[in-house]
């Protein structure tokens, strides 16, 4: 094998890493908060480990600053169980830094201290052969934001040439963009070389002009997906391919922190379908680990195990 790997990853992301700094005291704003969490953070590594939760062999493409908050991220991540090995360490660049406010139920703005430059907007090289190999490439919309990472984001998917389970987390953030317009841009030439695409309705509505999620669902799966997710929080998930749809209610959950629940979703849906579970079975499994995830404070650390989901989940 060209990557030298024993056998292909289960799952390999690519995108996001920092250190979540999250206030310790609910509904005040940052000026009034006295202490903070410190946690491991960011979509496609929290993405990682989520599926590593479920026995997933994961590894994450990003990268760190020389610094101490990038030594912790590296620890961490390997102490959740991920691989480290495609970790890069910049050293004139910081290592991120995110803080939140959390007022349960529904309201968590972000603060992302991202400045010059994220050193994970400057991955310039992947292991090709590894990621071609992986079963599941995931992807996110926020590392087409900028260069050189958006150009390493299509050299991936050109070594990968469309395989199944490649995916595309539509993950809008529109700080990281000059505007809507530019991020559909980029996510319509991202959406020719994936399979799977998951986001919530406004990420939908930035990625193909449809909030509507069945409209949404439809107008991904014309872009060639094979198979759509669209999240709509509180009214829960909806998932399509050419031949099925699911809808899922939300599994309900005292909301302490809602930010980490996508990513939850995102790991678990990794593991349904690479255990080739049925559409239904998948989603409902999904479903309840990104509720877990919307009850326990932090990210990366709230990842449910799979015997966590499966109390919640009918035989």
């Amino acid at each position: 094998m060209g990557s030298g790997m024993s056998a292909p990853y289960d799952l390999i992301t690519i995108g996001r890493i920092g250190v979540d700094l999250y206030p310790l005291q609910d509904g005040v704003g940052l000026e009034d908060v006295e202490t903070f969490g410190k946690y491991l953070g960011g979509s496609a590594t929290n993405v990682a480990i989520a599926a590593a939760r479920h026995g997933r062999r994961s590894a994450v493409i990003t990268a760190v600053g020389d610094d101490p908050f990038g030594r912790y991220a590296r620890r961490e991540l390997t102490r959740l169980g991920v691989d480290d090995r495609w970790v890069a360490t910049i050293g004139h660049l910081k290592t991120p830094v995110t803080f939140c406010e959390i007022f349960p139920p529904d309201r968590f703005p972000l603060y992302f201290y991202r400045e010059p430059v994220a050193p994970d907007l400057m991955i310039d090289a992947v292991d090709e052969a590894a990621v071609a190999e992986a079963r599941i490439f995931w992807a996110t919309v926020t590392g087409l934001s900028r260069e050189p990472s958006r150009a390493t984001h299509h050299a991936a998917w050109q070594a990968r040439g469309r395989a199944p389970l490649t995916v595309l987390d539509l993950d809008w953030r529109p700080m990281f963009w000059p505007s809507p317009e530019s991020a559909r841009d980029e996510v319509g030439k991202a959406l020719e070389h994936v399979t799977v695409a998951v986001g919530n309705r406004e990420e939908c509505e930035v990625a193909v002009g449809e909030a509507d999620p069945h409209r949404a669902a439809d107008a991904l799966l014309e872009r060639g997906v094979e198979l759509a997710v669209v999240k709509q929080g509180p009214r829960g998930v909806l998932a399509r391919t050419r031949d099925e749809s699911v809808e899922m209610p939300p599994h309900p959950v005292d909301v302490v922190n809602g930010l980490g629940a996508g990513d939850g979703f995102g790991g678990a849906l990794c593991h349904g379908l690479l255990a080739g579970w049925s559409l239904e079975r998948t989603v409902r499994f999904a479903n309840v680990a990104g509720a877990i995830v919307a009850g326990r404070r932090e990210c990366s650390t709230a990842m449910p195990t799979t015997a966590e989901v499966e109390q919640h989940v009918p035989a």
